[in-house]
């Protein structure tokens, strides 16, 4: 019989995590993986909405690295029209993955802001390598209102910012799903996507077929965030040394996130994403954290940079009172 699995109120109080007051900042301006210009732009609207300021409050020390090279799309050639840009956004991961990796091994954690969602690739990648080392496993947060587990096969446009989760699951091309030389990054049975509401068919089956805990639109409805959460957390700690946020801003409805690519009514509330995060904060397992497709080109004032700052913030808590 199998045993209960623990509460995340347990699991925090078991292991408080060291070091977490140490961040270091990578801007990815990578709009390789995906048609809509402007996502390239994310990483410095969200240092103009002062990210880095913020922090001081909470008493976090933050290095910024500054941004990853990410070729211009004009320079290079698309290629297989299946992965579009797939040599070059492979390179651009393997450099991300290598950054991440060394800032774990220095005790630091990983705040890496995008471009396209195709760099979680190179973050999960360098994320999972610094425990990989020593034998050990992360869980992976994936909030997304798409489900990004497309592959060259699958994917209706061949854009490869839908296949990101697949490829952190060894499902892809060798070329992305072999970085650090070792693949799946992450054990399914760890892993959460949550907030899902627009599936294309074919993907509909991959994820149902997966492994992957998926809590779609409805069962935050049914359930409520709180509820869903705690089953979450627990899912991603289980056997794990933590687990890793990647925060497509799509999984929030449009209404509060406008500037997106790809926005689909009916996504998270202001609210339900801030409590989110704040339970996110609570487990003191969150090892790294990822904003990705912020586009200020379709923003309105910079209100989707300033809310994945406020998102941030709670994230590595930020509190009421």
């Amino acid at each position: 019989m199998n045993e209960p699995r623990p509460h995340w109120g347990e699991i925090r109080a078991k292991r408080i995590r060291k070091n977490e007051g140490k961040l270091r900042f990578f801007g990815v301006p990578m709009d390789l993986g995906q048609d809509r210009r402007g996502v390239d732009m994310g990483p410095s609207a969200v240092r103009a909405a002062g990210f880095a300021a913020k922090l001081g409050p909470l008493g976090l020390e933050i290095r910024d690295e500054g941004d990853v090279f990410v070729p211009s799309p004009e320079a290079r050639s698309m290629g297989n029209q299946e992965a579009k840009f797939l040599a070059e956004i492979a390179e651009t991961c393997d450099e991300l993955s290598l950054r991440v990796e060394a800032s774990m091994d220095a005790g630091e954690r990983p705040i890496v802001v995008g471009g396209d969602h195709s760099i979680a690739i190179g973050t999960v990648a360098g994320v999972s390598s610094h425990f990989h080392k020593k034998g050990e496993s992360i869980g992976l947060l994936w909030v997304d209102a798409h489900a990004d587990m497309n592959t060259p096969e699958s994917s209706p446009s061949g854009n490869v910012h839908g296949m990101p989760l697949a490829c952190c699951l060894g499902i892809g091309p060798e070329e992305l799903t072999s970085l650090r030389g070792f693949a799946p990054k992450v054990n399914r049975n760890n892993v959460v996507l949550l907030g899902i509401r627009n599936l294309d068919d074919v993907e509909r089956e991959i994820v149902k077929k997966s492994g992957v805990h998926a809590f779609t639109m409805r069962d935050l409805d049914v359930r409520g965030m709180a509820d869903v959460m705690e089953e979450a957390l627990s899912l991603l700690c289980e056997g794990t040394q933590g687990f890793h946020v990647s925060f497509d801003v799509d999984g929030l409805d449009p209404s509060i996130a406008p500037g997106v690519g790809t926005p689909v009514r009916g996504g998270l509330s202001f609210r339900e994403a801030h409590l989110l995060m704040e339970m996110v904060s609570d487990s003191h397992k969150a090892l790294s954290f990822e904003m990705t497709e912020i586009n200020p080109i379709l923003d309105q004032r910079n209100a989707t940079a300033e809310i994945a700052v406020d998102l941030l913030l709670s994230g590595l808590g930020k509190r009421i009172l």
